[in-house]
């Protein structure tokens, strides 16, 4: 059996139908705090525990079987949400990760993909970023993964669980999350479709490596199954603007955009771009969605998402 904690979520159910896909035995274990059974539907085998990952003992006790791997996505992932509300933020990014840790520890399983971020860098020193650029976090979410993160590998180094830490750079696609702490990707795809004025924070000319989310859970479910080790970034190399952001999808929505422009939000950075080189070489992952495509695609699912554009 493989869990996915956060499976209900936007990368992690992504990840649930890549493994369904091989045919495993999947046990999702979330709240549905921000992720939701609709993205779960349709799966009659699918084993889930509607648990908190703060609460170990109904974790530990809900588990039933052996356990071959976890891949560890429940976490607050918004900057803005971990400003707004720090305990939540580090009670689930800290203690959540120490939970499914010692679940790993207590039942001998082997392997363990830890969700990172590219916020454990912080502002770019140079560029493309790669795995032994310092680790200097520009803000609390940064903070909470750096140090999930560093906890992850030091229970390696304690019990010898093998873990791979994935720095996801800006992950997009079907099914992101709605509400106040939404992506850039996600806001400005429904504010146009609204016909409804785009908020854009600084000049736009700050840049961001955008990848798509079923490369993403193609890469969290070859690092389950692969041996190796260690941190790896999950990124295309490809920088985009905000500015050229808006511009794609406002080409293909077919719409103008009515831009607001706002000061900078404290703690976002001004550039980044990954290197992937090091996770293509591990385990023979390369990216193969472009950004395009990609939003193309996003675009055709929050088209037939009534609820999210009401939302």
């Amino acid at each position: 059996m493989i869990i996915v904690s956060g499976g209900a979520g936007f990368i992690g159910s992504h990840t649930v139908d890549e493994l369904l896909e091989l045919r495993m035995d999947v046990c999702v274990i979330d709240n549905f705090y921000s992720g939701s059974p609709e993205n779960l539907r349709g799966y009659e085998k699918l084993r889930i525990l509607n648990v908190d990952i703060r609460d170990f003992n109904s974790i530990f006790e809900g588990i039933k079987g052996e356990v071959e791997g976890i891949i560890h996505l429940a976490a607050i992932v918004s900057l803005d949400e971990a400003r707004a509300n720090p305990k939540l933020a580090f009670e689930t990014n800290f203690l959540g990760t120490l939970n499914m840790l010692e679940l790993a520890r207590k039942l001998d399983v082997g392997r363990f993909v830890y969700a990172s971020s590219v916020a454990v860098y912080g502002e770019p020193v140079y560029l493309p970023i790669d795995e032994s650029h310092p680790l200097k976090p520009a803000n609390l979410y940064g903070l909470s993964k750096l140090m999930g993160e560093q906890l992850a590998m030091s229970y390696m180094e304690e019990y010898g669980i093998d873990v791979v830490a994935l720095r996801y750079f800006n992950v997009y696609g079907p099914r992101m999350r709605s509400g106040p702490y939404s992506g850039v990707v996600h806001i400005f795809i429904t504010s146009l479709l609204r016909g409804e004025p785009v908020r854009i924070f600084g000049d736009g000319d700050q840049t961001r490596d955008f990848v798509y989310v079923t490369d993403v859970a193609k890469a969290n479910v070859k690092s389950l199954f692969s041996n190796v080790k260690g941190a790896f970034n999950v990124g295309t190399g490809v920088e985009t603007s905000i500015n050229e952001l808006l511009s794609l999808i406002s080409d293909l929505l077919g719409v103008r955009a009515e831009v607001k422009y706002e000061p900078p939000r404290k703690g976002d950075v001004r550039r980044s771009r990954a290197s992937a080189e090091a996770i293509r070489e591990a385990i023979g992952w390369t990216p193969e969605v472009g950004i395009r495509e990609g939003l193309k695609r996003t675009i055709e699912w929050y088209r037939r998402s009534v609820d999210v554009l009401n939302g």
